[in-house]
């Protein structure tokens, strides 16, 4: 099989590669200005935070750098094996795409990922427990994502930032001293993921060889279902469909998995510099009143359900959100923290006005609440009134403008390591996808399947905010059109993918929980 990743793009891929540096440059610029501004009202007698800080930044856009010439070589695999596009070209022009894709995401992945650590941790995330677990998995998943790079495996960074996340709680857990209750995993949550992470690469072998064989069915013209010629490139339509679809995916791709690390970077923030990043300050004085309003409502209502008011509320909802069993005291331990919550803000005029050495304690009031309340919701128990539950979103909806928040600059620093991780260290990547998996050559048509099935599973994914992997999905709907077209699979690449995908989760939680035992007792 002819490899055409050597392909020249000629003019295109240099100006290409200059307009992406020229946006790394206004980037960086811009990350810069932000973070000095939030930090410019920063107490700075220690010099301690800012250098953890800088580290650990450095650390998770390492990350997701790994992550852009890992996972994202597999979207631009099919264009180069159809010749739709030079391999440079492509490359620059998924990297960009990956950026704005992390731009218009959501964050909704983000969050998702972060509920998923022990609560205990989250709380003390400024800690040294905090730095530990927040090093360990980005240590873990990045030695996973280069060893499966190197063996030119299409493995999933999702898939290894779970199994770490899962392997720094069942290590907290067990390093909890006798008679401490942790929380360990949530394995509801972490169960939702697993799904998703399962069923999706199912999803993209199946559909993509559905859609193959519609795609034979209705369209007629027989150079859609043909091997390239040479180093001929398709004809002008099915050109324009590659592109559109590698495009889709790349965008997919930066709007979800980029969000993976925008959620670790904000756990880092939080942890280093609470008084800039625990708090969200864009919400000001004038959002006050209807704050305040939604607190008092809920507080109301909350209290129809309050059995007992316990001496230390905090610590009622938090012995709640670590066991999810409700007791006398846990309602009324969600009604006195929110009305406690409303006090501090009453007196404070606002949430951009909550003094420095009150931020910590206020925003994990706000955690623990919100925390509470989504068990509350998900489970059905205590059972809250249908006439009620609207009130008690619209509270969790001010909870998480108040704390759930990524700055622009967070976003554009996730950007700029994607992309430029993209237009590094695609080439081992590619060459699985576009020549180990079937016997024979990649055609149009199964490039276009397999990029729009995989287009639409991530895209679907990041609105349900649930990660998933670009490189399961994808490299399973290369396979699925391999055996719809009857082209025959090369098994031992598929055993190899499979491998890596069975020894993914054991191996990046036993990294990442034998790192985080390990830097527990180093600090």
């Amino acid at each position: 099989m002819h490899s055409p990743v050597a392909t020249s793009g000629g003019p295109a891929a240099r100006y290409g590669t200059l307009l992406f540096l020229a946006l790394m440059a206004v980037g960086l610029g811009y990350m810069a200005v932000n973070l000095i501004g939030d930090l410019s009202g920063v107490d700075t007698r220690s010099v301690l935070p800012f250098v953890l800080l800088g580290v650990a930044l450095l650390i998770a856009l390492g990350f997701e750098f790994v992550n852009g010439f890992h996972d994202t070589a597999n979207a631009v695999a099919t264009v180069i094996y159809t010749h739709s596009l030079p391999a440079n070209v492509a490359v620059v022009w998924s990297g960009l795409c990956n950026f704005a894709g992390v731009l218009f995401s959501t964050g909704a992945v983000a969050f998702g990922i972060v509920s998923l650590l022990p609560v205990e941790l989250i709380l003390q995330v400024g800690s040294d427990a905090g730095f530990a677990m927040v090093f360990s998995l980005l240590i873990a998943a990045i030695i996973w994502n280069l060893g499966t790079w190197y063996l030119g495996l299409p493995s999933s960074s999702s898939h290894t930032l779970i199994g770490s996340i899962i392997g720094v709680g069942l290590m907290n857990q067990l390093m909890a001293t006798s008679g401490t209750v942790t929380s360990g995993v949530d394995w509801g949550q972490a169960t939702k993921i697993g799904w998703s992470l399962i069923l999706s690469p199912l999803v993209g072998f199946l559909c993509s060889a559905a859609l193959l064989v519609i795609m034979r069915t209705l369209i007629k013209d027989k150079k859609l279902f043909t091997a390239p010629e040479g180093n001929k490139a398709p004809p002008s339509w099915i050109r324009g469909l590659l592109v559109l679809t590698c495009s889709g995916v790349s965008f997919a791709h930066g709007s979800n998995d980029g969000q993976k690390g925008m959620g670790l970077i904000m756990l880092i923030l939080i942890g280093t510099v609470p008084t800039a990043y625990a708090l969200n300050r864009a919400v000001t004085i004038h959002d006050t009143p209807a704050y305040i309003a939604t607190f008092d409502r809920a507080s109301d209502v909350l209290s129809h359900y309050v059995k007992e008011t316990p001496a230390d509320p905090r610590a009622a909802v938090e012995d709640f959100v670590r066991t999810r069993q409700v007791t006398d005291g846990t309602m009324g331990g969600i009604h006195d923290l929110t009305a406690s919550v409303a006090d501090q803000i009453r007196a404070y005029g606002s949430v951009d006005q909550v003094p420095q050495e009150k931020v910590r304690n206020v925003r994990n009031d706000i955690y623990l609440s919100a925390e509470a309340l989504r068990i509350i919701q998900k489970s059905g128990a205590p059972a809250i009134d249908a006439a009620d539950q609207p009130v008690l979103k619209e509270l969790l909806g001010r909870y998480d403008h108040a704390t759930r928040f990524i700055p622009t600059w967070v976003k554009v620093g996730v950007a700029i390591a994607l992309g430029l991780g993209t237009m590094v260290g695609w080439k081992r990547i590619v060459v699985t996808v576009g020549e180990k998996i079937g016997k024979e050559h990649l055609t149009y048509g199964q490039g276009a399947s397999a990029e729009l099935v995989a287009m639409a599973t991530i895209g679907a994914a990041d609105a349900f905010g649930l990660p998933v992997s670009t490189t399961h999905v994808l490299s399973s709907g290369v396979a699925g059109t391999m055996a719809a077209n009857g082209s025959g699979l090369q098994w031992s690449t598929v055993r190899n993918m499979a491998m890596a995908w069975v020894l993914t989760l054991p191996a990046s939680i036993v990294l990442a929980g034998g790192l985080f035992w390990l830097f527990r007792h180093l600090f």
